[in-house]
């Protein structure tokens, strides 16, 4: 028996496969990892109720959730927006570093009452991203440089930025840990509820924001006509430079706001590794969330029940912590998978070959 495997374009794409993606993208990451979890002599019903059910019907867990998506959803969109002009923003963690710094070093020296310095804060947080962001978009835009090495390399040096600047000229409090003083009332970002600080708002507003320019607005349709074919868009008169300046410095400044939301709302005073990984998750989040700045807030939320649920499950089951990592991994896979899917169609043929027709004698006549 012989299979033949013919693998044609797709003219259209089902409306169930488009938006079903993600839904299909998640339910197959956690499907498999349930098999991690067997392995682990865990029930995966009772895990899962515990990551997800418990995180979302508990005071606390509803509280975690929406301080951690407060990141994941900013810099999320810092990946989001250059994937709408087709290109890949892998630097967010170093672009929410850069602007944690600034943000930081001006909540610190700045005297200025709360309402005055919190905004300083911010905007001294976006200027500092969009600059770091601003490099690799440069060396795209003008120079056709690897937006992916240059933005990933570009974290390491705000890695190792942080590292001096912590152990050095930012370095306060008690003892030799690599942190900075503790931020005054007046450098902190006011609790919109129990726990939950207004950086929450900060998030939103930016989706509004870019949910709004890219569906409504003429440099919204630029973006993406740039990214979906960037040489008949230059023969349209766009301008391919301006596009994708704009769109790393407006992901790099989402980024930056991240992390001072992140620093002034939940931490209180800037510690080392204060990010456990937000501009990295960044990238599956805008992969799920690619159609819509919407879809990116719901997969923010998304990612932020699996760090808060994730936690809680290590604690009451005893599994690895890396588990949440192989879920957040599987997500990418699956979403790679259905991508291929809903840009090709697959079928199988199988040939059996002859089923044992007559052979007729051969033979001169009689």
């Amino acid at each position: 028996m012989n299979v033949a495997i013919d693998v044609n374009a797709r003219e259209d794409v089902p409306a169930w496969l488009a938006y079903g993606t993600p839904v299909f993208t998640v339910l197959a990451a956690l499907a498999v990892s349930a098999v991690a979890l067997q392995l682990l002599d865990v029930n995966p019903l009772a895990a899962y109720a515990t990551m997800f059910v418990e995180t979302l019907t508990t005071e606390f867990g509803l509280t975690e959730t929406l301080v951690k998506a407060v990141p994941l959803i900013l810099t999320g969109l810092a990946v989001y927006l250059p994937l709408k002009a087709g290109l890949f923003n892998i630097g967010a963690e170093g672009q929410l570093i850069a602007g944690a710094l600034a943000g930081t070093w001006v909540g610190l020296n700045v005297s200025l009452p709360g309402l005055a310095l919190v905004p300083l804060m911010f905007a001294a947080a976006a200027v500092a991203g969009a600059v770091w962001a601003g490099i690799p978009a440069w060396l795209r835009a003008k120079w056709d440089v690897n937006e992916i090495i240059t933005s990933l390399l570009l974290t390491f040096v705000a890695l190792e930025i942080q590292s001096y600047l912590l152990r050095g000229p930012m370095q306060g409090g008690t003892g030799n840990f690599p942190q900075s003083a503790r931020f005054s009332d007046a450098a902190t970002i006011p609790e919109l509820a129990s726990g939950v600080h207004a950086g929450l708002l900060v998030a939103v507003a930016m989706v509004v924001v870019t949910y709004v320019m890219m569906n409504k607005t003429r440099l919204g349709f630029e973006i993406t006509f740039v990214g979906s074919n960037h040489e008949a868009a230059q023969q349209a008169g766009m301008s391919r430079f301006k596009v994708y300046l704009l769109v790393f410095v407006v992901g790099g400044a989402f980024a930056a706001m991240g992390g001072i939301s992140e620093i002034a709302g939940a931490q209180g005073r800037y510690r080392a590794a204060f990010e456990p990984g937000y501009g990295f998750t960044a990238i599956p989040i805008a992969l799920l969330g690619r159609n819509s700045a919407i879809k990116v807030l719901l997969a923010g939320l998304f990612f932020a029940v699996l760090f808060v649920g994730g936690s809680s499950m290590e604690v009451a089951f005893g599994v690895p912590a890396a588990l949440v990592e192989i879920i957040q991994a599987l997500v990418i896979l699956f979403l790679i998978t259905a991508e291929f899917f809903k840009n090709y169609r697959v079928s199988l043929d199988f040939d059996r070959g002859p089923s044992g027709a007559a052979v007729e004698p051969q033979g001169g006549d009689d």
